[in-house]
């Protein structure tokens, strides 16, 4: 089934995002009409006027057909598609992360929030096991995804064969990790990948199996496992340059 070549962007911060990052084609905002003095969507809508973005106000329920969604906070964005990269573009790059088999939306938008801000900005997503970056992605990532060189081109393992030839040390993160995360406090390689597994399926054998470093995290708790964005942030924090 072809994609669409029109995307609904919906929620403040993501449409403040996308506006200012300059990467994808704008056609109009919709906004709704019964909230247009709230301080929030007023600036926003000052911030499209002062860029020449149409804009049409309109009744809540528009806004929310369009964005599929009741979190829009007022405001939608008609844009062209996410601008995926080619892994040429992000080759050499300190700091990459590869998310294997993480299926759901909602944490791979909690993800890339975390990555953006802790320098993982170059991201390898597998053709297969993980969505695309969705409206509803780009919504839990708070914009971020619009800062960030997002590939989409390949399977995990190839991902994987490429960055090792090219001279990177792998970490995969993994419950039963034979290091403890805070045994690479201080680790600095020139060239690093970090690999984050989903929370139903964990990161594939192959990768385990060619990782440079199987790091688990430290847990005092009773119940068996971090959200699988948690544990993101956390090895995130750590290992950032």
């Amino acid at each position: 089934m072809a994609k669409p070549k029109r995307e609904y962007i919906y929620g403040i911060n993501p449409i403040f995002e996308v506006v200012r990052s300059g990467r994808r084609r704008i056609y109009q905002a919709v906004l709704n009409k019964a909230t247009a003095k709230q301080p929030r969507l007023a600036k926003l809508a000052s911030y499209l006027e002062r860029r020449n973005i149409k804009i049409d106000w309109v009744e809540k329920g528009r806004v929310s057909d369009l964005a599929g969604s009741r979190e829009h906070q007022g405001a939608v964005l008609k844009v062209s598609p996410y601008p995926y990269a080619e892994f040429a573009d992000v080759a050499g790059q300190p700091r990459l992360l590869l998310l294997d088999n993480v299926e759901d939306p909602h944490n791979l938008g909690a993800i890339l929030r975390s990555a953006e801000i802790f320098g993982f900005q170059h991201v390898l997503l597998p053709v297969k096991g993980t969505p695309d970056v969705y409206p509803s992605v780009v919504k839990v990532s708070a914009g971020a995804t619009e800062h960030m060189t997002i590939c989409k081109d390949a399977t995990a393992n190839n991902y994987l064969k490429r960055v090792i030839d090219d001279g990177y040390i792998v970490v995969a993160l993994d419950g039963g990790g034979d290091t403890d995360l805070s045994e690479l406090e201080g680790f600095n390689a020139n060239k690093m990948l970090l690999v984050i597994g989903g929370e139903d399926k964990a990161v594939g054998q192959f990768i385990l199996n060619s990782a440079h470093h199987v790091v688990r995290i430290s847990q005092r708790g009773r119940i068996n496992s971090l959200n699988a964005s948690v544990a993101a942030g956390i090895a995130m924090y750590e290992l950032q340059v």
